[in-house]
Formats: C-alpha cells, sequence, structure tokens
C-alpha cells in the first residue's frame, strides 16, 4: 500500500514537471514571438523533448527566414523602381527642354528659315517624348495585366517597309540607311500587326540612337536578324539588354526610357515566338523568331 502510495506521488510529481516545463517552453516560445513581432529577425531557440514543440519552432522558423527573404526582396526592388522613375523622370525632362528650348528660338528669330529650323527641332523633340510616353504607357499596360493580343496572319515584309518609311528622317539625319535582305519576300506569320509594328519600330529606334553604322535586317526562315555596329561606350550586355530600364551607358544621354526591347522580348513571348541578342565586337545582332 504504501509502496503504491509511493509511486503514485512520484508520478504526480513528474506530471507536474512536464505540465511546468510545458508551460516554460509555451513562455519562451511567446516571448520569442513578442520580440519577432518588434521586428528582431532572431530564430525561435527552445529546447525540448517533445516532438511537436519542436515541430512548431521548425515550422515558424521556416517562416520568419521566409518572411526575411521576402523583406530583403522587397527592398531591394523598392529601391529600384526609387531609381527607375528618377532616371526616367530625368528622361522625359531631356526632350522637354529640348523642345522648349527650340520654340523659345523659334519665337525671338526674325529669319524665317532659321525659325522653321528651330520648330522642325522641337518638332523631332516632342516626337521623342511621345515615343517615350507610348513606351511607358504599353509597359504599364504589360505588367498590369490589362493586355490583350489580336493574332491574325500578317506579312511581314510590307509592314516592316511602313516602318524604316516612317522613320526616313530619323535616318537622313544620321546619315545612314537601311539595307533589308528577305530570301522570302511573301513571309507571313502569325503576329498582332500593332505590336509586330510596335516590336519593329522599337529595334530601329534602338539602331538610330545608340548604332553607328548601317542597319542591316536579313530574313532567314522564320527569323529577322536586326544587325548594326555599336560603339565602345555603346556595347551593351547581350544578357541584361532585354532587362526594364536596362542602358548602356551611353544610351543614358540619348532620350531613351530604358524600355524598348523589354518591350520587344516581351510582345514576342507573348506572340508565341522569342527575341534574343548576341554582341560579336562591334556588331549587336537583336533575333526574332516567330512561331510556326
Amino acid at each position: 500500500m504504501i509502496a503504491a502510495l509511493i509511486i503514485f506521488m512520484i508520478l504526480c510529481v513528474w506530471l507536474l514537471a512536464q505540465h511546468i516545463r510545458s508551460i516554460l517552453e509555451l513562455r519562451s516560445i511567446c516571448g520569442q514571438l513578442e520580440e519577432m513581432e518588434r521586428g528582431s529577425h532572431m530564430e525561435l531557440g527552445v529546447y525540448s523533448r517533445r516532438r511537436e514543440v519542436l515541430k512548431l519552432c521548425r515550422t515558424l522558423n521556416r517562416m520568419q527566414r521566409k518572411q526575411e527573404q521576402d523583406r530583403i526582396l522587397y527592398e531591394k526592388a523598392e529601391k529600384q523602381l526609387k531609381r527607375n522613375i528618377t532616371a526616367l523622370a530625368h528622361d522625359i525632362r531631356t526632350p522637354l527642354a529640348g523642345a522648349s528650348g527650340y520654340v523659345q528660338l523659334a519665337g525671338e528669330c526674325g529669319e524665317e528659315d532659321r525659325r522653321a529650323y528651330y520648330l522642325q527641332a522641337a518638332q523631332g523633340r516632342l516626337k521623342e517624348l511621345g515615343d517615350m510616353l507610348e513606351e511607358l504607357f504599353l509597359f504599364t499596360k504589360l505588367t498590369g495585366g490589362d493586355f490583350e493580343l489580336s493574332v491574325q496572319e500578317v506579312q511581314v515584309l510590307p509592314l516592316l517597309s511602313d516602318c524604316l518609311v516612317g522613320m526616313y528622317q530619323q535616318f537622313e539625319e544620321k546619315g545612314i540607311s537601311p539595307e533589308v535582305l528577305f530570301t522570302s519576300e511573301e513571309l507571313r506569320v502569325w503576329a498582332d500587326e500593332e505590336c509586330l509594328r510596335r516590336i519593329f519600330h522599337n529595334l530601329i529606334r534602338n539602331a538610330l540612337l545608340h548604332g553607328t553604322g548601317n542597319l542591316v535586317i536579313t530574313q532567314n526562315s522564320r527569323r529577322l536578324i536586326f544587325e548594326n555596329t555599336v560603339s565602345e561606350t555603346s556595347r551593351p550586355d547581350p544578357k541584361q539588354i532585354f532587362e526594364r530600364f536596362y542602358k548602356a551607358d551611353s544610351a543614358r544621354r540619348k532620350g531613351s526610357s530604358g524600355l524598348g526591347l523589354f518591350i520587344v522580348k516581351e510582345l514576342m513571348e507573348r506572340m508565341g515566338g522569342s527575341a534574343a541578342a548576341e554582341l560579336e565586337r562591334e556588331k549587336l545582332r537583336v533575333i526574332l523568331e516567330f512561331s510556326k
């Protein structure tokens, strides 16, 4: 009888000890969770024999690490976005200030020919600004999910020729001429016509802004290759060239939004094709491949 009572008392003491240990473990976890809630990046450290407690701590630590990684990525993205917005605001001001200056000169000029020159220059700067704003608008549509394609069969050469003719003045001003080499003038692809027009426009404009030699456009099967010479200061990184807001060093001074080639790649992929870039010495090639 006495032995049974002793065993019962020992069992009660053991159960009480286990209960107290559980309470202390929970208090420790609660205290550490409160520290984490106040911004501490510590992980839970609890020494317990209970599997449930250890499993809970491991799960909470994984959540804490994931939350910390997400926080770091968010802060980096936020800082990058602020830098991009600041750069874009500067890029927009540049052609706007140029146009304003030319208009002022035209107003002060008494010579008719000189005034016409200033007004034409102002118009060119406003066209540049319009292109940048159009790219920004398209970028917001592409990244915001509010974008729909109207895919149909499009004959490539007439559309490309139309884009080249539309930029004839810019080619003349730069003293270069485009060369178009097609093996099949009847080439047709499945694409959204307006998107394809924007792709061609952006690639031609990119060559005019950053190229130093003639633009050569070659067709090979369902591939189009846009090739032009770039100066040493304009040479981009082919691995980064399609990233949003990416600019080679000289592009920062040439009225570029840094969105043109990002839009090219995004539109090509949405139409089932692809866009890639190669840099071989001073030759930059952008390769478009259309789906069958």
